[in-house]
């Protein structure tokens, strides 16, 4: 079964990092602090699943 959560959370991360590359955005920038996040978020979701 397709884990959708998951799947959304990637695309965003996709959609931001590549916008912050070709902007080249520094790291203190909101799009830069919502990758981060989502990278918790990610490893988070990751880890419940694997329990």
């Amino acid at each position: 079964m397709a884990d959708l959560y998951l799947k959304a959370l990637e695309s965003e991360r996709r959609s931001l990092w590549a916008a912050c590359r070709l902007k080249g955005l520094a790291k203190d920038t909101p799009e830069r602090i919502r990758i981060a996040e989502l990278d918790r978020l990610l490893s988070e979701h990751k880890a419940r699943k694997d329990v």
